[in-house]
């Protein structure tokens, strides 16, 4: 297995911080920058970004992942889809969202018909994404 990291001259927990920060709190790259020059790590903003756009959709993934698995330890959980309209480029779209119990978008989808068909087409992409079964959705 390739180790993602074998390039880069700081350690991988000083990455994955990085990182975190940026996934977890929506701080600018000079913000992140800030904070860490604070706990003694001198690194510029523009390697928070390249970590950012190199190791970020990973990360992200994988908090994603966790959340995911957490949250059935919850026993009153549940999502709702919830459609807005936004426009694209001078057009109407409708923006689907799945949102859970505590407010957090789990799934976003964006479509220019405004039919049942982009609805099954967005909660069957959500039920696979967020992994839970039909019966538990579906409230049978």
């Amino acid at each position: 297995m390739r180790v993602p990291f074998r390039y880069f001259d700081r350690s991988p927990e000083v990455i994955r911080l990085t990182v975190l920060r940026c996934i977890r709190y929506p701080l600018s790259l000079r913000k992140v920058e800030d904070l860490l020059f604070e706990r003694g790590i001198d690194i510029c903003h523009e390697t928070v970004r390249l970590w950012w756009n190199r190791f970020g959709p990973r990360f992200a993934a994988e908090v994603r992942r966790w959340r995911a698995e957490n949250l059935w330890a919850v026993p009153q959980w549940r999502w709702h889809l919830d459609k807005v309209f936004v426009r694209i480029n001078g057009e109407t779209h409708d923006l689907w969202r799945a949102v859970n119990h505590t407010g957090e978008v789990l799934e976003v989808f964006a479509t220019n018909r405004r039919d049942r068909k982009a609805s099954m087409a967005f909660l069957k992409r959500a039920i696979k994404d967020i992994g839970i079964g039909r019966r538990q959705v579906c409230g049978r």
